[in-house]
């Protein structure tokens, strides 16, 4: 592959439409798998761009009826999956394969009815297979998409956790189809050609050695069904003016590979797709 413009200075702030609104300071959230884990140094610096991961209510009603471990620990919510480290391994990237002028934290951002979330042209969601929009959350997040928003949805898997996605993003935007990607489309080729992509397996990749996942699918018998789950789809969903603004991993899960990055049993060639497909997302969004 190529770096098809070298490293890219890019200095946007906002994407069209935003206004410019006082933004919320950072806050570290507890997390499923990490607790009290490092924050970066430059949790507090002002940069041009900053990538927000969004906080969203799951089929457990999580926030709005929190749900509890055995322990009596507070489940912290589906959103938080491989949060925070997967997010500030992401940002290393950014910083080390593009120009775009951003800190080492994550921005946490939700969908409640203030004009915070509009100072984060771009999110992240997370296991959106477990997301349960209410009606004002997902008109929010339509909004926010129409007005030049950029949302990237990733580690979902099979048709029941994709059955629970589109519900959601159906409220959000009544009437927008999804479709794949084509291999055409420039948010394939803004830095890195990506004409040869494949399924990037989770770290469940260690324990069970199969580089796909079945997510909630199972046979009568309550086997696991991998079928459905086999097979990755790059999809999207485009604007009135032909320009991605959801865009949709499916049956792959490219935050672990981010997060397990540094770890040597996990094979550099899904890192390093899961990497180059971010810069070219991100770099999208601000050319785009």
């Amino acid at each position: 592959m190529r770096l098809r413009y070298g490293l890219l200075l890019v200095s946007l702030g906002l994407a069209a439409g935003f206004a410019l609104l006082a933004q919320r300071p950072f806050k570290d959230y507890p997390a499923i798998e990490y607790g009290n884990f490092p924050i970066p140094p430059d949790w507090n610096t002002k940069t041009d761009w900053v990538r927000a991961r969004l906080r969203y209510p799951d089929i457990y009603g999580y926030p709005y009826k929190p749900l509890f471990y055995r322990n009596g620990e507070e489940f912290p919510g589906y959103w938080t999956m491989d949060y925070p480290r997967s997010d500030r391994h992401l940002l290393a990237g950014v910083q080390r394969l593009t120009r775009i002028n951003t800190r080492l934290t994550e921005q946490v951002v939700d969908l409640d009815g203030t004009d915070d979330v509009y100072n984060w042209p771009i999110m992240y969601a997370v296991e959106v297979g477990h997301w349960l929009l209410p009606e004002d959350v997902a008109k929010q997040l339509g909004e926010y998409l129409l007005r030049g928003g950029f949302l990237m949805v990733d580690d979902f898997h099979g048709n029941g956790e994709w059955q629970n996605f589109v519900k959601g993003i159906e409220l959000a935007l009544p009437g927008r189809e999804i479709v794949d990607i084509p291999n055409s489309d420039p948010i394939f080729h803004t830095i890195f050609d990506l004409d040869e992509r494949f399924q990037v397996p989770g770290a469940q990749f260690f324990e069970t050695g199969k580089e796909y996942e079945a997510g909630l699918d199972r046979y009568p018998n309550g086997d696991l069904d991998y079928r459905a789950g086999m097979t990755p789809h790059w999809r999207g969903i485009y604007d009135d003016k032909g320009r991605i603004m959801v865009a949709i991993c499916h049956n792959m899960d490219l935050g672990d590979a981010w997060e397990v990055s540094d770890e040597a049993r996990y094979p550099e060639k899904w890192s390093s797709l899961a990497y180059r497909v971010a810069m070219n997302y991100f770099v999208y969004d601000l050319t785009h």
